[in-house]
């Protein structure tokens, strides 16, 4: 009996953590104490024939440009699946996969948009397979679609920005906020900004986005000052202790802010300034609302946001209801 204890807790560690295991573990041995098995089956042996699959088929993402936390993450959630239902490929099926989806929602609690994102590692994968004829079936089609509700997710109005700005206790913050708006970078692209990245004459810079893709993005004149208010502004010690690189650095010496240190500064400007559901992302969906409200054209934006799809570029956008009011009058008013 504890063999098959054990079995069970093996299929479970990568789902549940060390506290739920041990809490699984006790759970079983109180329900089966007293208990024999009557009749064994063969025994069970740990598929691993999947590895050779997996590795080729991340290195097939590495080539395509993948970033490399994206291929991390491919790695973790099918290691996951394939420990869990310990099957060559081939043999896999749609049942496995739902019943591990469905394990996966009920004991994590995970959002719906995190499943769907997991479900499209896992077509990602099989479909992979399937074009290299590794499998006869992609068991993926047959597997249920996940449904997420669709939320508007609010740019940051004028005001709104002005209050955060002003509650901003540093000038390195205030650099910071003017900064994400300006150039719309993601906060992973920001924190591995350099200071000489900057070229100031033209106001511009490179940055390197998803895929090692470079791109290049501009600051405004309000950027320019508080960039340079705030790079003037540090005394010696603070030179002496900040690496001369990194364009926006932690109060740790020799460090730079992550993009967990950033999220937390934005988070708690939003706390002060009043600001609901404050974080460094909707800068940047802030700043392409508004390029595109105030007639960007959209191949322009997709260039300045670094997306290969305008469908990308659109679900940051909201519409500005006053402009559809507007161009409404004037174009089918008669």
């Amino acid at each position: 009996m504890e063999a098959k204890i054990m079995d069970v807790l093996r299929r479970m560690q990568l789902i549940l953590d060390e506290v739920q295991l041990r809490e699984l573990k006790e759970v079983l041995q109180m329900t089966f104490t007293g208990c024999r098995v009557i009749q064994e089956t063969d025994l069970q042996v740990v598929d691993r024939s999947w590895e050779v699959d997996l590795e080729e088929f991340l290195m097939s993402k590495a080539l395509e440009g993948k970033a490399s936390k994206t291929v991390k993450q491919y790695r973790y959630e099918l290691v996951r699946l394939l420990t869990y239902i310990n099957k060559p490929v081939k043999n896999i099926d749609s049942g496995d996969i739902s019943g591990f989806m469905r394990a996966y929602k009920m004991i994590r609690k995970v959002a719906n948009q995190t499943l769907k994102n997991v479900r499209a590692v896992y077509s990602s994968f099989f479909g992979w397979l399937r074009d290299r004829d590794r499998i006869r079936r992609n068991p993926m089609v047959l597997v249920e679609s996940i449904k997420v509700e669709k939320k508007i997710r609010k740019p940051y109005t004028d005001e709104e920005r002005e209050r955060m700005l002003r509650k901003c206790s540093s000038l390195r913050d205030k650099a910071l906020l003017e900064f994400l708006y300006s150039t719309a970078v993601r906060v992973s692209e920001l924190s591995e900004i350099n200071r000489e990245d900057i070229r100031y004459a033209n106001k511009e810079l490179i940055v390197y986005g998803k895929g090692a893709k470079e791109r290049t993005v501009y600051i405004n004149e309000r950027t320019n000052m508080y960039l340079k208010e705030y790079l003037e502004g540090l005394d010696e010690q603070e030179q002496s202790e900040r690496s001369p690189e990194e364009l926006f650095g932690s109060k740790k010496p020799n460090s730079r802010l992550t993009k967990t240190g950033i999220e937390d500064i934005i988070r708690r400007i939003g706390e002060k300034a009043g600001v609901e559901n404050a974080h460094p992302h909707r800068f940047r969906r802030t700043a392409l609302t508004n390029a595109l409200n105030r007639g960007m054209p959209l191949q322009e934006a997709m260039i300045f946001a670094g997306h290969a799809k305008s469908e990308t570029t659109m679900r940051y956008c909201t519409v500005n209801q006053e402009g559809v009011r507007y161009h409404h009058f004037k174009y089918l008013s008669a």
